[in-house]
């Protein structure tokens, strides 16, 4: 019997916690080709996703807050932490579980996910984080007749917004090398 592993296609999006180390990848072999400052700025970037990605999952909810972020009812959830299923991470009359053990009830309908309204971070909030890490860097084109750009951060925005779900940023690195080279 032949075990084959599935490999993520070049144009298959990756999955959110995969990007940093995609990101690292693609800043290591810009560096091989003497891109320093983009492979700089895309490891930043993956450090604040690192972070951010860490930060949520230490995100705590109240048991009527996690009911109504993983569909099970809050008396559920009270008898999972109850039982020792779930830790509490509260007092012991104020349960409060952390998002990473929280648990996930499957939709029945379409996938909740892809609602925009159901998703913790925007397309906008993940936008505005890429554009303060290339802030960091204070990088500023000069406008031109054709592209009348004001400021980089101007830029990275308007090639970034086009992007209609966050895991389409696996580009990002790309994008960032072509405005820099510009």
């Amino acid at each position: 019997m032949e075990m084959t592993r599935r490999h993520r296609k070049k144009n298959e999006p990756a999955s959110v916690e995969g990007l940093p180390a995609d990101w690292r990848k693609q800043a290591k072999a810009l560096r091989r080709y003497g891109g320093e400052t983009p492979a700089t700025a895309i490891e930043r970037c993956a450090d604040d996703l690192e972070a951010t990605m860490r930060e949520q999952d230490e995100t705590t909810f109240s048991l009527v807050e996690a009911a109504h972020q993983s569909g099970y009812s809050k008396d559920h959830l009270g008898r999972l932490v109850r039982e020792g299923k779930i830790p509490n991470a509260g007092r012991p009359n104020a349960p409060r579980i952390l998002r990473r053990h929280l648990p996930l009830k499957a939709p029945s309908g379409p996938r909740l996910a892809e609602s925009a309204a159901r998703r913790d971070v925007s397309n906008e909030q993940i936008v505005q984080s890429i554009i303060d890490c290339i802030d960091s860097f204070q990088y500023h084109p000069q406008p031109s007749a054709s592209s009348p750009v004001t400021s980089y951060s101007t830029l990275v925005y308007r090639r970034l917004r086009q992007f209609p779900h966050p895991l389409q940023f696996i580009n990002i690195p790309c994008i960032l090398l072509r405005v820099v080279l510009q």
